[in-house]
């Protein structure tokens, strides 16, 4: 026997378990805009922290 049936039935449920949990819309992207501007802030990145906080201010201001 192969493992690649194995191999198929992982995707498929990983695929799954990302269809059963849904984000809330702008969640996703203001968690990562969130974690660019905390991650910024801690390694004193101008850059990082900064499109971090302007990906927050355009969440904010729709």
């Amino acid at each position: 026997m192969s493992r690649f049936p194995a191999v198929i039935s992982t995707v498929k449920l990983v695929a799954n378990l990302g269809n059963m949990v849904k984000l809330p819309e702008g969640l996703a992207t203001s968690i990562i805009a969130f974690l660019a501007l905390s991650i910024g802030l801690k390694a004193k990145n101008t850059m990082i922290s900064g499109i971090g906080a302007v990906i927050l201010v355009m969440l904010l201001a729709q």
